[in-house]
Formats: structure tokens, sequence, C-alpha cells
């Protein structure tokens, strides 16, 4: 039976055609004509949208030309030796298998995220995400041995960028402890193979959304798994939650990340990738199935009781609805009021303790912060050194925390970042963040609706999400979620190059042919 001559079809038809001749639809629409426009017009955000010199002339300077011959070297390399031997190449049924796997790195990346990142903490080794994206990696020079032209893209990767994996690799000879920083130099290696892999390997809207449907099968496999721990019961955890204040709020959910917070987080990241997948599917069934997805992992984040990462969701929300369609701005305001009381009791009061400095939660994180504050004042250029063992070492060698609960890290992640790579990494950090943020932002704003415009909005409320997340948790604590962040954020790269693509191919097609002499 076709969907479309169903009664449950013709019901929700009929109801979409009364509210387009409604007066709310009407006082909605004006009310969101306004707001894009107050947008398009604000002398706030539009020098905030605008390109830097520093972006501008990043691709065309020495050292972008320079690292972008270094980490392509092998790739040139395997073209040299294809060009010398094309006809035994050509002819082999093996070499030929190989560029085509090598053709299509990411979709072989959409598998290696499936895999890989549902795999249980307790089973979890991170010599597997380095071996995994080694050969994402692999594949790719494979592709470019033959494919001149398939070559990684350092300049889109961005200056900031740069400048953040420089300070990562200076703070281990400068840190107090380059021993125990060295190992912590392996996670940031693999985020870069993440961002360079992902960014060089996506040519069009079908790899995003493949990219983007790996991360939503994380979702599914993870947050069935924290709905079965609340069906089979999940103790409550003294250290996660004041049960003074939260009296009667049921342990929290963990699923296999070994700690609430880190799966909320995780959450914040990927699930905006399901609603635009949910925007974006060509056929009802993939609508239907991205939708349930993002239900099932939304009643997982409200099972986590993170607050911090609830905070981040709504901020996330409030990005895409602001940067996919501005005029739904105040349905979404709407919509937002009229959900609170529907809000169970439970996630109402763990909201409600936010501020709360009686809360124990809360309140732990005070100690941390000052003693984070404390390392930045000794070394506020050079930091304690790479990584957060580095960093419990010097606080304690230097007896700088002063509370009962051991010191794991900053609960900050602007203050780890600083801490642990100097300011010239938070710079750099907080630079590449904002001008990735910016970048999509101003591409989604000037783009027609299409399936990279929809993840593109998605990636860059995914990543305002965890900025803000960030103020009250450390997000990189757990390698593999460290990974997820810059896949995200390579993602959101990813996008804008599909979409600038697109709008120039349709400049290209708006040009009329040359007349014929």
């Amino acid at each position: 039976m076709n969907i479309r001559e169903s009664n449950l079809y013709s019901l929700w038809a009929a109801v979409c055609s009364l509210y387009e001749e409604s007066l709310l639809h009407r006082i909605l629409k004006a009310a969101g004509g306004w707001c894009s426009r107050q947008i398009d017009d604000s002398f706030i955000l539009e020098p905030l949208c605008r390109e830097g010199v520093v972006a501008r002339s990043w691709g065309g300077s020495l050292t972008c030309r320079v690292l972008t011959a270094a980490v392509n070297l092998p790739g040139w390399l395997l073209h040299r030796l294809y060009c010398a031997f094309q006809t035994a190449f050509d002819g082999s049924f093996f070499a030929n298998l190989a560029f085509e796997m090598g053709a299509e790195t990411a979709i072989a990346e959409s598998w290696i995220i499936l895999l890989l990142w549902v795999i249980p903490f307790s089973h979890w080794n991170n010599a597997y995400n380095l071996l995994g994206f080694l050969l994402l990696l692999a594949l790719f020079y494979i592709r470019g041995m033959r494919e001149e032209k398939a070559r990684l893209d350092v300049r889109a990767a961005g200056f900031y960028s740069v400048v953040f994996f420089g300070a990562v690799c200076l703070a281990v000879p400068l840190s107090a402890y380059p021993s125990m920083s060295l190992r912590f130099l392996m996670y940031h290696v693999i985020c870069v193979l993440c961002v360079l892999v992902t960014v060089s390997s996506v040519r069009c809207g079908e790899d995003l959304k493949r990219l983007a449907a790996g991360g939503g099968f994380v979702v599914l496999v993870s947050s069935a798994y924290g709905i079965y721990q609340r069906i089979q019961g999940v103790a409550v955890n003294k250290s996660y939650v004041d049960v003074t204040l939260n009296e009667g709020m049921p342990g929290r959910v963990e699923s296999f990340f070994d700690n609430p917070n880190t799966f909320a987080e995780v959450l914040i990241l990927l699930l905006p990738l399901l609603v635009a997948l949910t925007l974006c599917a060509k056929h009802w069934y993939s609508k239907v199935a991205a939708g349930g997805i993002f239900l099932i992992g939304a009643a997982a984040l409200g099972m986590t009781y993170s607050r911090a990462s609830w905070v981040g969701i709504a901020v996330a929300a409030a990005v895409f609805v602001f940067l996919w369609k501005p005029k739904l701005i105040p349905a979404f305001i709407v919509l937002c009021v009229a959900c609170v009381p529907l809000l169970p009791s439970t996630i109402w009061n763990r909201i409600l303790t936010i501020a709360n400095t009686s809360d124990s939660s809360t309140a732990s994180r005070v100690p941390l912060y000052e003693a984070a504050v404390r390392v930045i004042r000794r070394e506020p250029v050079s930091g304690a050194g790479l990584g957060t063992a580095a960093v419990q070492r010097y606080i304690a060698d230097w007896n700088l925390y002063h509370a009962k609960a051991p010191y794991v890290h900053s609960h900050n992640i602007y203050l780890e970042v600083w801490v642990e790579t100097g300011i010239l990494g938070l710079a750099g950090f907080f630079a590449s963040m904002l001008w990735n943020i910016k970048n999509a932002a101003r591409q989604v704003r000037h783009s027609q609706d299409s399936a990279a415009r929809t993840i593109t909005a998605a990636c860059a409320a995914s990543l305002c999400g965890a900025m803000v997340a960030g103020l009250a948790d450390y997000l990189w604590n757990y390698p593999r979620v460290m990974s997820m962040f810059w896949f995200v954020f390579a993602l959101a790269i990813a996008g804008v190059k599909v979409c600038r693509g697109a709008v120039g191919a349709a400049a290209d097609a708006a040009e009329p042919a040359p007349a014929e002499q």
C-alpha cells in the first residue's frame, strides 16, 4: 500500500492545509521573517561572520604548501610508481580492487566508525582508533596512487587547527613530565588523522550522509543499551549525584562509556546529525528510521541526568534552527515553552540544581577550577604538560589541590586545554572552533537547501552545544570521545567544501554559453 493513499497521510495533509491558512501560521511566518531580516542586517553578526585575513591567506602561504607536500609525499611517490608501471597495475585484478576501495574511503570510514565506537569500555583499547585511521589513511594514499588530484587537504583543515596541533606537539618537550605527556600525543595524532582523512575523502552530499549515518548507528547501539540499563535498574552512585537535593532520582545510565557525563557528551555530538538525516533523507522509511533513532537517543540523554549536556543540547537545538531555518525561531521558542510542563519531575528537579552551590556535584567543581587556575598562574605560557596524567602529577607535587575527592581533570575544557598546552594551545583551540563554526554558519546562510547544507548546520550546532557543555565538563577525558569531537569538526569542514562546490557548479551552469565566432 502506498503511504500517500493511507488515511493517516490524508489526515496529516488536512492538518497541514488548515495550519497553512491559519492566523497562527501567518503570525509565526511574519515573526520569523522579521528575525531573518534582523540577522541579515545585523551590525554585530556581519563582522563576526566575515572571513578573517589570516584564514583567507592560509591556503597560499609557504607553511601550508610545505605541510601539504609533506603529508602527501607517500601519495606522490605511489603515483609516480603507478605512472612507471601503469600497464601492469591496470591489468591487475587486485590492484584495481585496491584502487576501487581507496576511491570509497568515506564509505570505509563510516564502517570504521560504526564498528569501533560501539566497543564496550571494558574491551576498548585506544590502539583500535589509531589502527583504524591508519587504515583509512592507507586507503586514501592508494586512491591517490591512481588519482593524482586525490591529496590530503591541509588547506581546508585551517590555519588555527594547525596552530593548535603545533601547540600540542610543543607541550610534550615543554612538559614538566615529558615521558608522561608523550603517550597523550598519540591521541591527538589520531584526531589529526581523523580530520585530514574525513575532510579529504568527502566528495559529495552522499558521502556526508554515509558518515553521519555511521555516527547515527553509534547513537542507536549506545542508547538502546542505556535504555536497557534503565529497565534493568541502575544503582545510584553518590559520587555522581547529591542524593539529598535530588531525592527520588534514579541511577544515571552510562551505556558502555563508563561514565554518564561521557555518554551524554557523545549524544550531544551525534544527535544533531540524526536530525539532519531525518530532514534530508529521500525516502519516508529512512526518515522514520533516523527520527526513531533520534528519539531513542534523546530519551537516553535524559536518563544520563547530565545537566551540562542538557544545556549543551538545548543550545545545539537553538543554533540548528537559527542556521537551518531562522523563520522557525518563534515556533521553536513556543515549542520549548510548551514542552516544559511535560518534563518528568526528576529531570525538572535536576535542572533546578544547576546553579545551586549546595549541590555536592556543583560544589565539587570549585576546588578543581581553583587548582587549574593555580597551575595557570605558575605556568601561564607553557602549562603543566600534555595529558591529564602530567597535570595530576604537577598539581600533586606542588600541592595545588585541596579537596577530599581525587583530582582527575579540571571539569572545564578551556581550563584543561590551557593547563595542558599553554596559552598558545588555548588560543589555537578557541580560534579553530570559532573559525569552523563561523565558516559553517556563513555557508549555510548562503546555500540552497541540500543534504550538505543540513548536515553542515547540524555539525555547527553540535560543536556549539559541545563548547557550552565544556564549560562544566572536560569532553576529552576519554580519547574515543575526543575522536568523535574532531570527527564532527571535520564533517563541518567537509560540509562547507561540498556546499561551496555545489554553489560553484550552480554559478557555472547559470553562465550563458559563449557565442560562436
